[in-house]
C-alpha cells in the first residue's frame, strides 16, 4: 500500500475525517470506526511507516507516550479493569497501537483469558518453557 492510498496518512493529512481525541508533533490518537468496545481508539504514528519497530526512536517514543496518556484517560473517565495495547500494522501497513479498555467478564476479556489459558495449557508449549528450549531461543533472538 502506498501512502497516497493509506486511510492513516489521510486523516493525518486532513484528507479524511476521524474522532481525533489527543495528539503530538508525531503521532495522533483517534478512535477506531470499528470499536472492539466503548472507547477503543488507534495510536497512529504521523509518517507512513508500516510496522512500529522501523520508526525512529523519537517516533516511538511519541507513540509509546501518546499511548499512555490516552490509557491514562481512560482509566480515569471510562474506568475499565484493564486497557489492552497491541500494535498492528498487517491489514492497513501504517503503524498503528490498539487500545482497547476491557472489563471483567466483556467478549475481550473472556477471549484474552481463553489466549492465557491456552498458552499455559498445551504440551507443546509447555516444553517452550523448558530451559534447554529457552537457552536456545535467547541465543537466536540475542543476535551477533
Amino acid at each position: 500500500m502506498s501512502v497516497k492510498d493509506c486511510i492513516f496518512c489521510d486523516i493525518v493529512a486532513g484528507k479524511a475525517s476521524a474522532h481525533v481525541l489527543y495528539e503530538d508533533d508525531l503521532s495522533l490518537c483517534i478512535l477506531d470506526i470499528h470499536p472492539y468496545t466503548k472507547g477503543h481508539c488507534l495510536v497512529i504514528s504521523k509518517r507512513h511507516v508500516p510496522w512500529w519497530h522501523e520508526l525512529s526512536e523519537d517516533e516511538n517514543a511519541s507513540l509509546f507516550k501518546v499511548a499512555r496518556t490516552m490509557a491514562t484517560r481512560m482509566m480515569q473517565k471510562i474506568e475499565p479493569d484493564f486497557v489492552f495495547l497491541y500494535a498492528r500494522g498487517r491489514r492497513i501497513p501504517h503503524t498503528h497501537l490498539f487500545l482497547i479498555p476491557t472489563f471483567s467478564g466483556d467478549v475481550l476479556d473472556r477471549f484474552f483469558n481463553a489466549l492465557e489459558n491456552f498458552q499455559e495449557s498445551p504440551a507443546a508449549l509447555v516444553k517452550l518453557r523448558e530451559p534447554a528450549a529457552m537457552a536456545e531461543a535467547a541465543e537466536i533472538l540475542k543476535g551477533d
